[in-house]
């Protein structure tokens, strides 16, 4: 089965098509869609969680597609911030203006030498869409990240497009970046863990005849 990620953001494309694969699912990405001569929609993300927006953007791919879509879409929060600081859903939106990469890096170490290295955590949701009566979504806690520290000082390694706050980003127990830690350690912090759980579920679900 051929299965939209509804994001043009190859990073998150890629880690995604290693996680489905015991699946079986030939998974693409806006950009695929786009080499053949579609064009995708812009979608506002105007929700107030990441359920919302999640829904939002799996709708109106499917609405234009037709074909099974996922979207996913995150919240970070912090522990022991002023609720104006929050970025929510509004990870990458400060101020009414989308940050690029390195201006996301800028703000958010801005904000870990205000406050000191942040506790924080990423609140995720997917909504998937088959057709319209087969819909599947979810904010479940097993989506979550655990929590980990932002701190003010960027890894002196290359950092990862599509995910710029992972060179700021520390394991809570012990302290290392991400970057540091060894691959099987990071595959148990790994949230894409949850939603291929998420998909398997969906998959066993045979009384709504779901075939991938």
């Amino acid at each position: 089965m051929k299965l939209l990620f509804g994001t043009g953001n190859q990073a998150k494309l890629n880690v995604m098509k290693i996680r489905l694969k015991p699946l079986g699912i030939n998974l693409i990405g806006l950009e695929d869609l786009k080499k053949e001569g579609y064009t995708a929609p812009s979608v506002p993300e105007t929700g107030n969680t990441p359920l919302e927006n999640a829904r939002q953007k799996a709708m109106a791919y499917y609405q234009v597609f037709k074909m099974p879509v996922f979207s996913c879409d995150s919240g970070l929060y912090f522990d022991e911030v002023p609720d104006e600081i929050q970025p929510g859903v509004h990870v990458r939106n400060v101020n009414g203006r989308c940050l690029s990469d390195d201006e996301m890096i800028a703000y958010y170490t801005g904000l870990a030498k205000q406050y000191g290295n942040l506790t924080a955590y990423y609140q995720n949701a997917i909504c998937l869409v088959l057709d319209e009566t087969q819909i599947f979504e979810t904010m479940d806690p097993s989506i979550a990240s655990e929590p980990f520290l932002l701190t003010d000082t960027p890894h002196s390694k290359i950092r990862k497009a599509g995910f710029p706050l992972d060179c700021i980003s520390l394991d809570l127990k012990t302290g290392k970046y991400y970057y540091d830690m060894p691959k099987e350690e990071l595959e148990q912090l790994a949230v894409e863990d949850g939603v291929l759980a998420f998909f398997e579920g969906v998959i066993s679900h045979g009384d709504r005849n779901v075939g991938f």
